[in-house]
């Protein structure tokens, strides 16, 4: 006896206990990871933000140049580079242009956050902790699978890398 379901049925999906709310999910479906995209994207500009200008309470490019350097042993310029990648990578994010390339480097920058200042605080964020990051490196990972989808700028040049 098989238990393999005919190559000709539909997957299962589960059907709404309201029938509203079904209708309302489909026509809003579309719109879900663009969504999430636009949010990482412009949710990581103030934090280059703090990095380059010292805005929303940052320390600005020297200071923070002079942390990746003693902190964390790297160069001082991987401060400009982590700025520049949040701060205008975040908005190519949002948008959606060249996505997969902005979102490696975005995977990039929060695996080095979670690495290098995160983990030892442990795991929530309240402590100081990786879980932040570690959850923003995830979705950006999930775009460079994806990539920008049909609502980004990527779809409206009609190419993608």
């Amino acid at each position: 006896m098989s238990l393999a379901a005919p190559s000709s049925a539909k997957p299962a999906v589960a059907e709404p206990i309201i029938p509203a709310v079904g209708a309302l999910a489909n026509s809003l479906s579309p719109f879900a990871e663009p969504m999430v995209r636009v949010a990482a994207g412009l949710l990581l500009v103030p934090h280059g933000a703090q990095k380059l200008f010292g805005w929303f309470g940052g320390y600005g490019l020297e200071a923070t140049g002079q942390f990746f350097a003693t902190k964390l042993g790297l160069p001082p310029s991987f401060a400009l580079l982590a700025g520049l990648i949040e701060f205008v990578g975040g908005f190519m994010l949002a948008a959606g242009l060249l996505t997969r390339a902005v979102a490696a480097l975005v995977f990039g920058v929060m695996a080095v956050a979670v690495l290098l200042v995160h983990l030892p605080a442990g795991f929530f964020w309240t402590s100081g902790g990786y879980e932040y990051p570690l959850l923003w490196g995830v979705v950006a990972l999930a775009y460079v699978i994806r990539g920008g989808g049909r609502y980004s700028l990527d779809a409206v040049i009609g190419r993608e890398i």
